[in-house]
């Protein structure tokens, strides 16, 4: 793979492109799963901070405990989880990690009903959301192109992250308004049945992928050894790795302790957490449709670094709002910061994952997409845990303040690298 190499490939109107996914009808039944699956998503995501804050009365500590428990597999079976999907059906793999989370999600309320519910039930629960979750995001991101035009990947990434944002706007607004009316672990009910939907809509969904033959898999451990030298050496996907990798680490310091200062040290109450992320989902939307034409105003490659400094800059307002003298400034100084961090990371997040699929052998996208989300993720649950034993020792805005600074220093991978000025991001596979 040359770093230079440019799209040489038809150019074809981005109108018409979009138009012929849209007539896809098996792209469409794969975004109709996906698009239920999202906003059930969204209901439990705000569910699991609410339960834990406001019912169960968790420390800064157990907060820091449960979003590491929710992250931890992709630090435990990252690696291993790529190998093993790419020797498996993608479209299989995913629909069975839908029905284990659907499972998981229900026994929420059921506890809940039961008079049984406690801090570590929620431990247990987001540790298998989280290893299922897993397998279903490797063969996720390296779905895609099996059954999609690669040059069509682009706008299908674009479609599926702007749908997941309008899930993220509306999930969290409905979670926060059917919470003056019903209890969290309601809400648990929801996600499960966005991923008992989403399995459906796989099942549906057709296409020609055919596993890897057993006489053509090597041992474990040299498939996983090959996704890593893979994302090493590559010139431009380290770069990825080492600053989102860098990002999400003191970002997820950040974002841990968001429900303690909503909901305890604002007293904003869960409503306006809903409506913070809601909000910020919309700039989560209107970066997933800008972010092809940012990429054609301001080169490809150029957007990348700029959409990453971007999301940084705009965590400045998060400890920012623990200064504010009222309530309601602090409430618009979160939103406003969730809203561009939102943009910044989805344009981001389009553009440099376009690109992983676009340069990366076939055999080798779950090994790779495993591997980047080991570093990525696996920092994620090492954070969380920091960042309970900091804000216990240090306070919370100290805490605040350390992720934001450290977010800044990490967008330097891809800041100075050959990004600046390219036009296009390669196309060009070496390899089957």
């Amino acid at each position: 793979m040359n770093a230079g190499t440019t799209d040489n490939a038809p150019q074809t109107d981005t109108a018409q492109q979009a138009a012929s996914l849209w007539r896809d009808r098996n792209f469409t039944t794969f975004w109709s799963g996906q698009a239920v699956s999202q906003l059930g998503a969204q209901l439990g995501q705000l569910a699991f901070p609410v339960l834990a804050v406001s019912l169960l009365g968790a420390s800064e500590f157990e907060v820091g405990a449960l979003n590491a428990a929710s992250l931890a597999a992709f630090l435990l079976i990252g690696l291993p989880a790529g190998a093993w999907v790419d020797r498996w059906l993608k479209r299989r793999t995913m629909i069975v990690a839908d029905l284990v989370r659907a499972a998981a999600m229900a026994t929420v309320p059921l506890l809940w009903w039961a008079g049984l519910l406690q801090i570590w039930h929620l431990y247990a629960v987001a540790v298998v959301v989280g290893a299922a979750t897993v397998f279903f995001d490797v063969s996720y991101q390296s779905y895609v192109p099996v059954f999609v035009d690669a040059a069509k990947v682009p706008q299908a990434n674009s479609k599926l992250e702007a749908t997941s944002q309008i899930a993220r706007i509306g999930g969290p607004a409905a979670g926060g308004a059917l919470l003056t009316v019903v209890s969290a672990p309601v809400l648990f009910v929801g996600e499960a049945a966005g991923y008992l939907l989403s399995a459906i809509f796989l099942f549906r969904t057709g296409d020609a992928e055919r596993p890897v033959p057993a006489k053509e898999q090597q041992p474990l451990a040299k498939e996983i050894k090959e996704g890593l030298v893979f994302v090493v050496r590559h010139p431009l996907i380290s770069r990825i790795a080492a600053c989102t990798g860098g990002v999400n680490f003191f970002t997820t310091i950040a974002f841990t302790l968001m429900p303690v200062l909503v909901l305890r040290e604002l007293e904003l109450g869960p409503q306006a957490m809903g409506l913070i992320m809601a909000v910020g989902a919309v700039g989560g939307l209107i970066g997933a449709v800008a972010a092809p034409r940012l990429a054609a105003w301001i080169g490809e490659g150029t957007v990348i670094p700029v959409a990453s400094m971007i999301s940084s800059l705009f965590l400045v307002l998060v400890p920012l709002s623990v200064l504010a003298p009222e309530r309601w400034i602090s409430l618009v100084m979160l939103i406003v910061s969730e809203f561009g961090f939102a943009f910044g990371v989805l344009v981001y997040n389009i553009m440099q994952l376009s690109m992983r699929q676009r340069v990366c052998p076939p055999r080798l996208l779950g090994r790779m997409n495993a591997s980047i989300r080991f570093v990525v993720w696996g920092v994620m649950p090492i954070a969380a845990l920091a960042s309970g034993l900091l804000a216990e020792r240090l306070g919370l805005a100290p805490t605040l303040w350390i992720g934001l600074a450290g977010s800044m220093v990490c967008v330097a991978p891809v800041l100075f690298s050959p990004l600046w000025g390219m036009p296009k991001l390669p196309v060009e596979v070496q390899g089957p």
